[in-house]
């Protein structure tokens, strides 16, 4: 051993020390539990049909910034408001009696829930919408699984000035207060979304939504002009967005590209 020279003895440590901290990260990787993520919203989340492209929702998006623990589920739905998705039975069966321990729920109401033409959808943001989002809450906590409230993305309504005016009001407002009350991570896609188009401007940010001149697009032969919907460039930015808050919070870190 005496004639062992000192730097043979450091290589075979730094070589042990690599292999131990290798072994390290491939058990922890072995040990991260594999989760699903279920997203329950409207149509600025949804997933799309071949005839609707290039409308798209973000959560259409949003798979790609996951890794392999993680299993996307995207139940988000055009037209649904907090009331209406549970109304038609699109939450109990398909995600709530699914729902498994350390699962997570993002929840996005907010556009629809403003329809007061229709009693089957509409909800008074302090009252009905506010229940609606707490029993969500309260039922994915039930389950053991995560909620994360979202408000909803900004709609693009800019004025003869070249003003961005909101037309969510209170129903942007209620999701924070639900999360703030009931001590779970919020967010604020309005806020996020309104930056952009505001820093996108009032020309550039038709780029994001669903804007087509006629004959571009074959599943729009008129056109369209959609200040609602994105489009697929604008689904990756609010997805990126997410992926952005989640970080910034420390939410999902370790199921996150």
């Amino acid at each position: 051993m005496r004639n062992i020279k000192p730097s043979i003895i450091l290589a075979l440590a730094l070589t042990l020390g690599a292999c131990q901290n290798e072994q390290a990260q491939d058990n922890k990787q072995e040990e991260t539990k594999k989760i699903k993520i279920y997203l329950i919203g409207d149509s600025t989340c949804a997933n799309k049909d071949e005839n609707e492209y290039p409308e798209c929702g973000w959560g259409m998006k949003f798979g790609q910034f996951l890794n392999d623990n993680a299993e996307l589920e995207n139940h988000a739905r055009n037209g649904r408001s907090s009331k209406s998705f549970r109304g038609e039975g699109l939450w109990e069966e398909p995600v709530l009696s699914k729902l498994q321990e350390g699962d997570y729920v993002f929840i996005q109401f907010g556009h629809n829930d403003q329809k007061f033409k229709d009693p089957k959808r509409f909800t008074n943001p302090f009252s009905g919408f506010r229940a609606n989002l707490e029993k969500y809450v309260q039922e994915v906590k039930d389950k053991g699984a995560h909620p994360i409230l979202l408000s909803s993305i900004v709609r693009r309504n800019f004025n003869e000035f070249g003003v961005l005016i909101d037309t969510h009001h209170d129903y942007t407002l209620v999701p924070r207060l639900v999360a703030d009350n009931m001590d779970v991570p919020f967010i604020d896609l309005q806020r996020k979304t309104e930056e952009l188009v505001i820093k996108l401007g009032a020309e550039d940010s038709k780029s994001i939504y669903n804007w087509l001149e006629p004959g571009e697009n074959d599943n729009y032969p008129q056109g369209v002009q959609d200040d609602t919907h994105l489009n697929m460039k604008g689904g990756e930015a609010v997805a990126k967005m997410v992926v952005s808050e989640l970080k910034k919070q420390n939410i999902l870190s370790e199921y996150l590209k």
